[in-house]
């Protein structure tokens, strides 16, 4: 099936052409959807890859995967290659802290460079991945490390030192924190790991899990706002979703710059 007329660059002045598009909607299949990802061999289906390791194998290797904008700060390039680098880098890191396929890595902080490789490079390993808010307090953030049996999280010196210290005794599951230090923060928190030391210690190279599409890949917590918070699984299929989404209701295009 030739989709070519939703694929084509926009002309800025020129309306949509909605034939094509009620033509997409009334032609649309989850297998046609599935066409747009490349996939592992043997089935397999890796939210990782499809993100980012299949585009840094190719010629986009060099080109910018997000931009990070910070109050006072420059502007920060990440491209695709060097987020692949980084998030081969973790899946190691975790890997030899014992961590296995199907276990929880957690994440508590904003969104800055490390926060996106430690998620990629949970998924690269086959890891599950559950994010936490930055502005939870102490007792959410346990109860969510608590239900979700997260093994592995990953913060900043300063969140640790205020949201998780105070509870880190009542969690005995949570066997390693990796710390993103602030400059000027003061030492190392106690009972913690240095994330930056630890990410430049480990192998670049890892070959990314070939989980299937009904593999766990996310646990995400609803807001506990009328009783315990829920964890709610999400596949590494959901991938095809969040495609199909980019390119037929968003209409992003390669030269697009997405905020999300």
């Amino acid at each position: 099936m030739d989709w070519s007329p939703i694929a084509k660059p926009r002309d800025a002045r020129r309306a949509p052409n909605l034939a094509d598009y009620d033509r997409a909607r009334r032609e649309f299949s989850w297998e046609q959807a599935s066409g747009l990802l490349d996939g592992l061999p043997g089935g397999a289906l890796n939210m990782a890859h499809e993100a980012i390791g299949r585009h840094a194998a190719g010629e986009s290797a060099d080109r910018r995967a997000i931009r990070f904008l910070a109050s006072g700060a420059p502007v920060h390039d990440v491209t695709f290659g060097q987020l692949d680098e980084s998030s081969r880098r973790f899946a190691n890191l975790v890997t030899g802290l014992g961590v296995r396929p199907g276990d929880r890595v957690a994440t508590l902080m904003g969104r800055v460079p490390a926060l996106y490789t430690s998620v990629l490079g949970t998924l690269t390993a086959g890891e599950v991945y559950c994010p936490l808010f930055s502005a939870f307090g102490p007792e959410p953030v346990r109860s969510r490390l608590e239900l979700g049996a997260v093994r592995v999280l990953v913060t900043t010196d300063l969140l640790y030192r205020r949201k998780v210290a105070p509870i880190r005794t009542a969690l005995p599951g949570l066997e390693h924190v990796l710390v993103v230090r602030t400059p000027g923060a003061g030492d190392l928190p106690d009972g913690t790991l240095d994330f930056e030391v630890l990410l430049r210690e480990a192998s670049p190279h890892f070959e990314t899990a070939r989980t299937s599409p009904e593999d766990a890949a996310l646990l995400h917590f609803t807001s506990g706002t009328t009783g315990k918070p829920k964890g709610v699984l999400h596949a590494h299929a959901a991938v095809i979703a969040h495609v199909a989404t980019a390119r037929w209701v968003l209409d992003l295009q390669p030269e697009d710059v997405y905020w999300c």
